[in-house]
């Protein structure tokens, strides 16, 4: 297979070898304060091998249609691809291990070889360990680690970012789990530190995690909005970067219609990010990277005029 590699992503060293930017790493040295410069919310895009996701299920589930796919979102913008094989739509099913790794390792090796960073969405120890030996930067997992016990034992020797978001049960059962005792934002914030203090003390590094608050995992839609505006309250509670992955769910379906769908999800992106939003992930690239462009113009000229206000 043979692609243009002309990939904005990556750069190529003395050695002709193309090199991967590691934009989570970057925005995890500045969450953690070891620089100064502001970050842009990154964006990063979405790319299911799957014949069953709720978006575009079928689409991607050849290997050159995926890759061709994931270096056009490149193209587009993207600071990085999330390659995954399993849905976790409501309802889905889980597969086999092999089925997933046949899904996705010769997508994520093509576009690693491009030089396109990429991420695993995968919540299997097996497939994270195989992804980031072929030169994936990320593993985001759906189920925070909780799924496969060897995740976090996994994720401690890899030593690479982590993305862990709030989850309750398998994609099957769990809109059967929507019931939460009090305030929402308190009760996912809670869920998430204790998930975090576990990844800790099975030796994943603090300051590699990311964590995502799970929007539509488990919660229906006034759940989902209460926790999109308050995210800065997660953020303090947690001390962890936020990455927010709305992109084409069925609350915004429903509060906007389906055929502007993808700039509802761009607003959610501008909003998230001007909250202080760290990452979103989403389908549609350039529209949402316009949107958290627009964020940190905002975030810009709001920090300044606060700097030196005029009255």
């Amino acid at each position: 297979m043979r692609h243009d590699t002309r990939a904005p992503a990556a750069t190529v060293d003395g050695t002709g070898v193309r090199s991967a930017r590691r934009p989570f790493d970057d925005m995890l040295t500045v969450s953690n304060g070891g620089a100064q410069q502001p970050h842009r919310c990154l964006v990063m895009g979405v790319l299911n091998v799957t014949p069953d996701s709720f978006s575009d299920g079928g689409r991607y589930l050849r290997l050159d249609s995926a890759v061709a796919h994931g270096y056009a979102m490149a193209q587009a913008g993207a600071d990085i691809i999330d390659v995954g094989g399993e849905s976790t739509r409501p309802g889905a099913q889980r597969i086999s291990v092999s089925e997933e790794l046949r899904r996705v390792i010769p997508v994520a090796r093509e576009l690693v070889a491009a030089g396109i960073p990429v991420s695993i969405d995968t919540m299997r120890a097996e497939v994270a360990v195989a992804s980031v030996s072929l030169g994936v930067q990320v593993v985001n997992d759906v189920s925070g680690g909780l799924a496969d016990p060897a995740m976090a034992g996994a994720i401690a020797e890899l030593a690479v970012p982590f993305v862990a978001m709030h989850w309750r049960a398998h994609s099957a059962i769990m809109q059967q789990r929507t019931h939460y005792a009090g305030d929402i934002v308190t009760a996912v914030g809670d869920e998430l530190a204790r998930r975090t203090d576990s990844l800790v003390a099975a030796g994943v590094q603090f300051d590699r995690i990311v964590v995502d608050p799970g929007i539509g995992f488990a919660k229906d839609a006034a759940h989902n909005w209460a926790l999109l505006s308050r995210l800065p309250e997660l953020s303090a509670r947690l001390q962890r970067p936020i990455l927010v992955g709305a992109s084409r769910k069925r609350f915004l379906r429903r509060a906007t219609g389906a055929a502007v769908l993808d700039a509802a999800t761009a607003s959610v992106s501008a909003l998230a990010a001007a909250a202080g939003a760290k990452c979103v992930r989403v389908h549609d690239v350039a529209s949402n990277l316009a949107a958290v462009r627009v964020a940190e113009n905002w975030r810009a000229h709001a920090a300044r005029a606060a700097d030196h206000p005029t009255h």
